[in-house]
């Protein structure tokens, strides 16, 4: 079974993405800031990251980055989670680790379509 990292310091985000991502098969682990996140994964490297863009102690942008730097981390698919996608926060982004992108508010759909994009989840586990 495949883990699941969400990093957001929105506990209402958590969960909505938790039971999005439980109901696909995965494990969900959680973290609410930029230091909890990388503990969490220097200790267990998940299959995947939702990262916030803004968190409260570090920009996600170096939690992205730093995650791309450990061990295991180069089969890790970081998706970043941001209200506004802008051209210039994507490329830094992009260079920082991230794999994809996501646009707040989002729903099981649009969740299941970018993990179906990225390999993470097959088309009968998106319709399931």
């Amino acid at each position: 079974m495949k883990i699941f990292a969400i990093v957001d310091d929105s506990p209402v985000i958590r969960k909505v993405a938790r039971r999005i991502l439980e109901n696909l098969g995965f494990i969900v682990v959680e973290a609410d800031d930029g230091q909890s996140a990388l503990h969490l994964c220097s200790t267990n490297m998940p299959d995947a990251v939702l990262l916030d863009w803004d968190l409260p102690d570090m920009p996600g942008l170096d939690v992205a980055h730093s995650i791309s730097q450990m061990p295991g981390a180069e089969s890790c698919k970081i998706i970043y989670m941001t209200s506004a996608l802008l051209i210039p926060e994507m490329t830094r982004a992009k260079r920082a680790g991230a794999s994809s992108f996501m646009m707040k508010p989002f729903n099981r759909k649009i969740i299941a379509d970018k993990l179906t994009e990225l390999g993470l989840v097959s088309g009968s586990q998106e319709a399931a």
